[in-house]
């Protein structure tokens, strides 16, 4: 069994993994003023929540993408399991053929969900990854990792207007009863879901236009279930997929 963090801007997905199995996922909000010991004290209450044996932990994965917390986490994990974490990077066995023009300029958090969906599906791929970005990778039937676009999340979006407008306020991010809203909340909550799922169609379709070909779509993230539902084309949401990279990426590090 492993303890595997992905560490996104605005949220810490932490889980315990053996095999197949999850014995437990949980969020945590990034906090870059916690200490080790607080850190600690977290993953230790956890583990301890969840009824998980400490003696069935025999290693440690982390993808980070706020680096200025990265080593604090690396070390509390090593105070509560004995266990230096494995950290991922572009230049680990990973098994990607990565065609960008600079590699290293790649999210580790954009490998782990790369190497968790070929493990699954047949490429050519699309991956949408929902957090406060939203990225969409793809993967053409050759395996090759081409690229990736890059906008702000959609709560990230939201929070931009609700802090740059003084007349529109802060809202609960869930679908309309219409398209075309009748008063401001409403308005908000249709760009907000219907805009980004009206995105997602119609990045599919330029995407599929440049390859040539239809594509595999696969979304993970927090907002992604509430978006998928609202897209034209087939969407396979996927909420455990950094999890599951995450072990595959130990399994050929450890």
């Amino acid at each position: 069994m492993i303890l595997a963090l992905d560490v996104g801007n605005t949220n810490i997905v932490v889980g315990c993994i053996e095999k197949e199995a999850i014995f437990f996922e949980c969020r945590l909000s990034t906090d870059r003023n916690k200490t080790e010991a607080e850190y600690a004290v977290i993953f230790k209450n956890l583990i301890d929540i969840y009824d998980v044996d400490m003696n069935k932990i025999s290693g440690a994965i982390i993808s980070s993408v706020v680096p200025p917390i990265t080593n604090v986490l690396k070390n509390a994990v090593f105070t509560v399991t004995g266990y230096e974490p494995i950290e991922v990077d572009v230049h680990m066995e990973h098994g990607l053929k990565i065609n960008t023009k600079n590699p290293d300029e790649l999210g580790n958090d954009l490998i782990v969900a790369a190497v968790a969906a070929l493990d699954k599906y047949k490429p050519p791929l699309i991956i949408f990854d929902m957090g406060t970005a939203t990225t969409i990778s793809v993967i053409d039937k050759n395996y090759e990792f081409l690229g990736v676009s890059i906008l702000p999340g959609v709560k990230t979006a939201m929070n931009a207007l609700f802090d740059n407008a003084s007349q529109l306020p802060a809202i609960k991010i869930e679908a309309p009863k219409s398209v075309i809203g009748t008063n401001t909340i409403e308005c908000m909550q249709s760009g907000a879901v219907y805009g980004n799922a009206a995105m997602m169609d119609g990045m599919i379709d330029r995407i599929e236009k440049e390859l040539g070909e239809k594509t595999t779509v696969l979304a993970t993230g927090g907002l992604a279930k509430f978006l998928i539902p609202h897209c034209n084309h087939e969407i396979l949401c996927d909420e455990n997929m950094m999890l599951k990279g995450l072990k595959i990426l130990y399994e050929k590090n450890r």
